[in-house]
């Protein structure tokens, strides 16, 4: 299950500490971000389980998503090797996610995934 982010220093640090990180920004009056965060985590949970999943609430946490210029929900950054590498943000296919996770996920961790 993800985590949540409850400030900018606890995700800079994550983003920075973690080799391989999905990020999902999202908050309560999006109904499409639960049902596309249940199947992210399990898109990870079964393909890619050494990525980590964190939450952040973009309503509570305002400041994280303007520092990440996210102004949409649900919005995904992929993060590998402490920098960004995907963002997706609306309409998101998992198709699509698996797609942007795959290369880097093996080539960080060599899986033949």
């Amino acid at each position: 299950m993800a985590q949540n982010i409850e400030s900018l220093e606890r995700f800079r640090e994550i983003a920075t500490r973690e080799d391989a990180v999905l990020f999902y920004f999202s908050n309560n009056v999006c109904g499409a971000c639960d049902v596309l965060e249940e199947k992210a985590e399990q898109l990870l949970a079964e393909k890619f389980p050494e990525m980590k999943m964190y939450t952040v609430n973009t309503i509570q946490h305002p400041d994280i998503a303007g520092q990440n210029r996210v102004f949409a929900a649900p919005t995904l950054l992929l993060y590998f090797g402490g920098r960004e590498h995907s963002r997706f943000s609306r309409t998101v296919g998992l198709g699509q996610l698996e797609t942007a996770i795959r290369r880097p996920y093996q080539m960080i961790f060599s899986a033949d995934v």
